[in-house]
């Protein structure tokens, strides 16, 4: 991992970080021509380290092939994992941030990433991936940017948040905000809270095909569920790796996506994308639909959609490798017709 110190960073509200600091990863080797950039967007409480989280992509013959291009991914604004967030130390007054973090956007997310993109001298992206919540980042940056992309990849995503996934969210907050101990000034807040959360969440993201396939109690009447600790055991896990005022924050920016505010609503802002654009929709993703996934690519002049088939909802980019790897590979190595 790799740290880009930038200073201040004015924030879309107008309120200004004394200072950001973006960590990020990189794979592969940048051509001398700056030609093979491929840039991933991450989702809610993913990391730059695209390799860990988002298996069989960044391997040989795989869309991310790091023999091929140069993958950069950065941690999101507000992200636990090094990039200038909650946990971080305010400079003015030299203790962690905590629920004081400024309330920042999906705006501001991307304005990080063009930060480090033009610290870099990356000037042009090849392609810019986005899978879910990274996707919304991949929207929006496509939206503001146009003539920097020359290919974009949208999985499982959207150009607004709906009032669906507001209220998906909105339910893990409160199930945080009941938990007493969330805003106490100290990394372990909220813990409980976001156990409960991060359960809610993974209804939303495998749906009941995916917890019926794979969550099935293996004698008649046990004394505990397989589905019970499934939901207990991903609680405790994500507590173990994250911190309940980052999910938060993320959370509440994420609700403020919608390409179109300010931009003469939706189908004008996604008529900006200049980009080759292949859109990816799962047959049982219930978060963001295969409908609404078609509505998104007939807004976007230069769009292909494509589906995979996966009984694991929302979580299906992440489990489907081949089927991904079979529409996005062809697609980012320019094999494939695409008006």
């Amino acid at each position: 991992m790799k740290i880009y110190k930038h200073g201040p960073f004015r924030l879309e509200s107008g309120v200004e970080l004394p200072s950001l600091e973006i960590a990020y990863h990189t794979y592969g080797e940048l051509r001398a021509d700056r030609s093979n950039v491929v840039w991933v967007c991450h989702a809610l409480t993913a990391n730059s380290d695209v390799a860990d989280w988002w298996p069989h992509t960044v391997e040989e013959g795989r869309f991310l092939d790091p023999k091929d291009h140069f993958v950069i991914c950065a941690n999101i604004l507000g992200s636990h994992y090094g990039t200038t967030g909650p946990l971080s130390i305010n400079p003015t007054t030299g203790e962690k941030w905590y629920g004081d973090f400024p309330h920042y956007t999906i705006r501001d997310m991307v304005s990080a990433h063009r930060c480090l993109a033009d610290a870099l001298g990356i000037r042009q992206i090849d392609t810019l991936v986005g899978s879910s919540v990274g996707g919304f980042q991949a929207v929006e940056w496509a939206v503001t940017e146009p003539e920097r992309f020359a290919k974009l990849v949208l999985i499982a995503t959207d150009a607004k948040a709906s009032p669906w996934t507001i209220a998906i969210d909105e339910t893990q907050r409160m199930a945080i905000f009941a938990d007493q101990s969330y805003g106490e000034r100290r990394d372990d807040a909220g813990m409980q809270g976001m156990a409960a959360a991060r359960a809610i969440g993974l209804l939303t993201y495998r749906g009941s095909l995916g917890y019926n396939l794979t969550q099935q109690d293996h004698e008649p009447n046990p004394a505990v569920h397989r589905a019970s600790t499934y939901q207990q055991y991903q609680g405790e896990k994500l507590c173990r790796r994250y911190n309940a005022y980052s999910y938060v924050a993320i959370l509440d920016a994420f609700d403020t996506h919608d390409v179109g505010r300010d931009r003469g609503g939706l189908e004008a802002a996604l008529g900006r994308i200049t980009a080759r654009t292949v859109v990816v929709g799962i047959t049982s993703d219930i978060i963001f639909t295969p409908a609404e996934m078609r509505t998104l690519t007939e807004r976007i002049p230069a769009a292909r959609y494509y589906e995979i088939d996966s009984p694991f909802g929302h979580d299906g980019f992440l489990v489907e490798h081949e089927q991904l790897n079979s529409i996005i590979y062809p697609f980012i190595n320019n094999q494939t017709d695409h008006e």
